[in-house]
């Protein structure tokens, strides 16, 4: 990076790979776990993984937000045209889609009941009946943060490629 472009602070930079990190992983485990691994304790092993790695998302996702509102840097607008504005919505549903997954994951967690760290298990609650729309619910709004990642990370390559600005490179931690 030029030492006169403007950049994310570490904290943004940080928090931003991190919440892809968990979202990829968590993505892969719900979209292939069941075609991969036959039933058995190494299958309820990694679910309950998925599980604990969609609350540290959810925790992510909070201090994301708040860092975001509170610390976070600023930069400047790149431009103000349209292309600003579909950026703009897709941060801003990337965010929702974010929320309604982690809420819908938890809801399903407590439908289903789901076994934590050592003797402790998230309690029954709510209509059984309840689980499966949850769970496509859960997936689809997945699958849909996924399609909605991909156009926001081409979007960043074709900065970077095709109108060669500095777009990409104020998120890349490793150019600092």
């Amino acid at each position: 990076m030029r030492p006169t472009e403007p950049s994310y602070d570490r904290g943004t930079v940080t928090l931003h790979w991190l919440t892809a990190a968990l979202v990829t992983v968590l993505w892969l485990i719900g979209t292939f776990l069941e075609d991969l691994l036959p039933k058995g304790v190494l299958r309820s092993g990694v679910w309950s993984a998925h599980f604990d790695l969609g609350l540290v998302l959810a925790v992510v996702l909070v201090a994301f937000m708040a860092w975001r509102r509170t610390g976070g840097r600023r930069l400047p607008i790149e431009d103000a045209g349209p292309l600003h504005r579909v950026a703009k919505g897709t941060h801003a549903a990337l965010y929702l889609l974010l929320l309604l997954i982690v809420a819908l994951g938890i809801a399903n967690a407590f439908v289903r009941g789901v076994h934590l760290i050592g003797p402790v298990d998230l309690p029954k609650l709510g209509d059984p009946e309840w689980r499966k729309p949850l769970t496509r619910w859960h997936g689809l709004a997945a699958h849909l943060l996924m399609a909605l990642a991909l156009f926001h990370s081409a979007a960043a390559l074709a900065h970077h490629y095709l109108w060669h600005d500095a777009v990409l490179r104020r998120i890349l931690a490793w150019r600092r």
